[in-house]
């Protein structure tokens, strides 16, 4: 299906440098959100706890479910309401945990006390603070080794230097556990990995492999802090989403750099920024009818798919629509980093 028609030219590389600044301004703003915030804002699954979800057959105030749960044992909790107003449904957080059992019957029991009105539990889960810490550490890692896998796919496929990728991942997950033998913590870790990984692709001049790292640090990275700036929780559904989100992104990047690698080879006397230029807009149609496909599933799942795949749902829309701007502004303008605009690929 042809959406854009033939021969379009849309100067996408000579706004690069706008596109930058909008994307560090993006980051900054991520970075001072989650500093803001002491850090994301870990659901039960990672810091371990109790969340009920409780309905009400009228509506109740917020102060008198918090000195409900109080008595019930779960100590200082957060209440929120869950879903439509109409619903009458709220959302219980608790640091503390219990039998299950007894905790659901007893907590029911408080509320309808307090309340004077009938409670129903609807759903009742219940983590502890070591499982949530393994939960938390397999969560990182499940990222940062995705990204660190994907570099390597990507050099040996644009590249063709699988045997320095190789030695290249042999050596960074030597070394984050050589790091963690120290213990340092999971994140700081992760950072170090992160920074040296882009030192060495940078000397080794694997060029395809750092436009779809950065692009994906990138797309993660304004995900995460926009989840900070709305004050939303990450649990292990928000996680699955991210690593969603790099898988997206880097399809759509392997689509421009498979067009970029051809038009280089069929026209190896061209200016490198055209050639890089050209193959965005030959790929424009597809990208912008998978993008806009996948928003409209993504986007029902958001406003029809209730409160338990509700975040779930945001951070796909926000991951797709950053990661869709990062294949193009980010991913391919970084092949130009090697060779300057008069230099001939």
């Amino acid at each position: 299906m042809q959406f854009i028609k033939p021969g379009i030219n849309i100067d996408f590389i000579g706004k690069r440098r706008a596109a930058y600044v909008v994307s560090a301004l993006l980051i900054l703003l991520s970075i001072v959100t989650l500093i803001w915030h002491r850090g994301p804002r870990y659901g039960i699954d990672f810091v371990g706890g109790t969340v009920i979800q409780v309905k009400f057959q009228s509506a109740v105030d917020i102060d008198t479910i918090k000195q409900a749960i109080a008595e019930a044992g779960l100590g200082q909790a957060t209440v929120q309401r869950f879903g439509q107003v109409d619903d009458n449904e709220y959302l219980i957080r608790s640091d503390m945990a219990d039998n299950p059992d007894q905790l659901s019957e007893r907590v029911a029991e408080i509320l309808a006390q307090r309340t004077a009105t009938a409670a129903e539990i609807q759903r009742l889960e219940m983590v502890g603070p070591q499982v949530g810490k393994d939960l938390q550490k397999k969560a990182l890692q499940a990222i940062f080794y995705s990204l660190l896998f994907i570099a390597i796919y990507i050099s040996g496929r644009f590249e063709q230097r699988w045997t320095i990728a190789a030695v290249i991942a042999a050596a960074l997950i030597g070394a984050v556990y050589g790091l963690s033998l120290l213990n340092l913590s999971m994140a700081w870790l992760i950072l170090a990995g992160v920074v040296v990984t882009l030192a060495l692709f940078w000397f080794l001049q694997l060029r395809y492999a750092m436009g779809a790292i950065v692009a994906l640090i990138h797309d993660v990275g304004i995900t995460v802090g926009v989840f900070s700036l709305l004050d939303k929780e990450f649990t292990l559904p928000i996680i699955a989403a991210l690593l969603t989100i790099i898988g997206y992104s880097l399809n759509d990047t392997i689509i421009v750099f498979d067009r970029i690698r051809e038009n280089i080879r069929n026209h190896p006397r061209r200016l490198l920024d055209e050639t890089v230029n050209r193959s965005i807009n030959e790929t424009l149609s597809r990208t912008i009818l998978t993008s806009g496909t996948t928003l409209i599933v993504v986007l029902a799942l958001a406003l029809l798919g209730g409160g338990i795949i509700h975040d779930f749902a945001l951070a796909l829309l926000i991951g797709i629509l950053v990661g869709t701007y990062s294949s193009i502004y980010i991913a391919s303008p970084i092949l130009l980093l090697w060779q300057g605009r008069t230099r001939r690929a």
